[in-house]
């Protein structure tokens, strides 16, 4: 027989719905929470596309680089002393040359037409000094021969009163006499005297107005000097041995004082200048040793000038050359350059970071034991050299990072390797 069903009355129903309610409400939060909580999925990086590195304890040799040419140690620039235009030209760019190697020729009609005047000058000076020379010669000659009239005149005066005074002393002749005698003679022995000063004054007066006129003369022979110097510099000569680098000039070309006319160096001894970024020219000093690879053989060397000022974000370092130079390097040959600044030993170095400057903390992914997954760790970074940087903190020995650069994984903390 049926039983009726008995039907839950309004509350009971109420309740069980609430229930229910709670219940899926909880089971919603619960989810949520859990699915906030669960990380991120790692992407997925191929391997072949990073640059991965092993941490490595030794010694860490700091280097710096930067691009450069070859340049003479010697170079001559040849500037004109003189204005003029381009006659002949002899020689061209690359042509071995000798100190006396006449490279071209000026002409200046002017500059050799004052030569030429200066040369009158002095033959002129020098056919002065002659007759003037003619002339008080023959001025003393004759102040000579007025003394040596005066003399003869005394002398016999001497006489002539020797004489009367003893006439005189006898009785033959007046005593006024003698004593006439006596006047005239003391009357010519001071004009002897004045004589003998005015030949001394005479020829004292020769010897100066004689030195004037050479001086002159030797101001016209440094004139004639200087203007002859003048007509050869128009033929421009090499005044150094080497090889002929530049000559930027044309037959008919008009040239003025201090243009540089040509330019010779001595490709024999050669020094390397390199441009280094400045701020990696911080720590270079004077000594320094340095390697400079002209891409057909390196030369070793020694930083022998740094340039104080900065141009274009880089600093001009000179390196001199030990030993004789590879095959093919010649002037304004293009060089890579390394200069060694120091050498940390027993330090903890790695490959140097796509974006790692020294002294920082940066973030590198660093791989784990199996080398599928990769995590982002802070690691401070030290002293920089080329293609190395020394590691403070954050790695050890053995481990291995990535040094590519990982911008586009920014936001996250790990990847996966494949």
């Amino acid at each position: 027989m049926d039983i009726p069903r008995s039907k839950p009355n309004q509350t009971t129903r109420r309740v069980r719905l609430a229930l229910f309610t709670l219940a899926a409400s909880a089971a919603v939060v619960l989810l949520v929470l859990g699915l906030s909580n669960l990380k991120p999925a790692a992407p997925t990086v191929d391997r072949s596309t990073v640059w991965i590195d092993t941490v490595r304890r030794g010694t860490l040799i700091r280097q710096v680089r930067g691009l450069g040419t070859l340049v003479p140690e010697q170079i001559s620039w040849i500037p004109a002393t003189t204005e003029g235009r381009v006659e002949k030209i002899y020689v061209r760019p690359g042509a071995r040359v000798q100190p006396d190697t006449v490279l071209l020729v000026l002409s200046n009609p002017e500059v050799q037409q004052t030569a030429v005047d200066a040369q009158l000058q002095l033959k002129a000076a020098e056919a002065e000094y002659a007759n003037l020379q003619v002339q008080l010669a023959s001025s003393v000659m004759g102040q000579r021969a007025t003394l040596a009239t005066v003399q003869s005149d005394y002398r016999q005066a001497v006489l002539q009163g020797a004489a009367n005074e003893e006439l005189a002393s006898k009785g033959l002749i007046p005593r006024l006499q003698a004593q006439l005698s006596k006047v005239k003679t003391e009357e010519l022995a001071s004009r002897q005297g004045l004589e003998q000063q005015r030949l001394a004054i005479a020829a004292d007066a020769a010897r100066a107005q004689l030195a004037v006129q050479t001086s002159k003369i030797e101001q016209l022979r440094t004139l004639v000097q200087l203007r002859n110097s003048r007509v050869d510099s128009l033929k421009v000569r090499a005044g150094l041995a080497g090889v002929l680098q530049q000559l930027p000039l044309d037959i008919g070309q008009r040239v003025t004082p201090g243009t540089n006319l040509a330019r010779v160096a001595d490709p024999r001894t050669l020094k390397a200048e390199l441009k280094i970024a400045e701020t990696q020219a911080k720590d270079i000093q004077l000594g320094q040793p340095a390697s400079v690879d002209t891409h057909n053989g390196t030369v070793t060397g020694t930083v022998a000038r740094i340039d104080p000022a900065v141009q274009n974000g880089t600093v001009t370092v000179d390196v001199r050359l030990m030993g004789s130079l590879p095959a093919g390097a010649r002037p304004d040959l293009s060089v890579d350059g390394t200069i060694e600044l120091e050498r940390l030993r027993n330090v903890l170095f790695v490959g140097r970071p796509a974006f790692g400057q020294e002294n920082q903390t940066v973030g590198l992914f660093k791989l784990d034991a199996e080398g599928t997954e990769a995590s982002r760790v802070p690691v401070r970074l030290g002293k920089s050299s080329v293609n190395t940087i020394e590691v403070l903190s954050g790695l050890r020995e053995g481990e291995r990072v990535i040094l590519s650069d990982m911008s586009a994984q920014e936001s996250y903390n790990r990847i996966r390797l494949q």
